[in-house]
């Protein structure tokens, strides 16, 4: 029995075309950089069609590359600065993310109707999430302001489930099952849509787009008539 995997991909699932030009992306970000490990990558903006491709299950199509990547991925991420970064953001079709943040902080959170917790670093690989029911058995949804690495200097009203079950794999393969709630649960749906070739203005109410500069400016008051 054969593993499935189409012509021209290697028995492991390692797909060397893929790799070939996710390592030639790589180190073309760290030659413009300090050199090896110290790269970031480009961040691709809403119009490239990559960002409208349902991506790709992975499989294995990186092989001992994928570690690379999601070091790039992770750095680049933190320098945007970003809470979480989607492969098909840095050009590449293939299911896979990276999240992070360090949340609010302790002094403030309990001011912050966003509920924004810390959501420790980890990757996700070909995740999937569904919503859950509040205490009245409804599913809950919460509507704040959202930005994009990929939608530059914008932002949107988002209404998004307050609380997931987030499943999925990390990057050893082992099973990612957990429940996400308040604003750790609207960076992973927010990833999870880039996977599907979603953008967030996608679901959002465009009445409330605003620039960065004007949304600090301006505060959150926005008429919604």
């Amino acid at each position: 029995m054969t593993d499935g995997a189409p012509a021209g991909r290697a028995a492991a699932g390692v797909d060397e075309a893929l790799r070939a030009a996710v390592v030639d992306l790589l180190d073309r970000a760290d030659a413009a950089a300090d050199g090896p490990g110290t790269g970031l990558l480009p961040i691709v903006q809403a119009g490239a069609p990559v960002l409208r491709a349902p991506a790709a299950p992975y499989t294995g199509q990186l092989g001992d590359v994928l570690p690379r990547l999601l070091e790039a991925m992770r750095r680049t991420m933190h320098a945007a600065p970003g809470v979480g970064l989607a492969a098909p953001q840095v050009g590449i079709g293939l299911a896979i993310a990276v999240v992070e943040d360090a949340g609010t902080p302790p002094d403030a959170e309990a001011d912050d109707p966003r509920e924004r917790t810390p959501l420790p670093y980890r990757v996700l690989l070909d995740p999937a999430y569904e919503p859950l029911p509040g205490p009245d058995g409804e599913p809950e949804r919460a509507a704040f302001h959202e930005g994009c690495l990929s939608v530059s200097g914008w932002q949107a009203v988002v209404a998004r489930h307050r609380r997931v079950r987030l499943t999925g794999r990390d990057e050893t393969g082992a099973p990612v099952d957990e429940v996400l709630t308040g604003w750790p649960a609207r960076i992973v749906q927010h990833e999870t849509d880039h996977l599907a070739g979603e953008l967030y203005l996608d679901h959002a109410l465009l009445r409330t787009l605003t620039s960065n500069e004007n949304l600090v400016r301006y505060g959150n008051v926005v008429d919604l008539g």
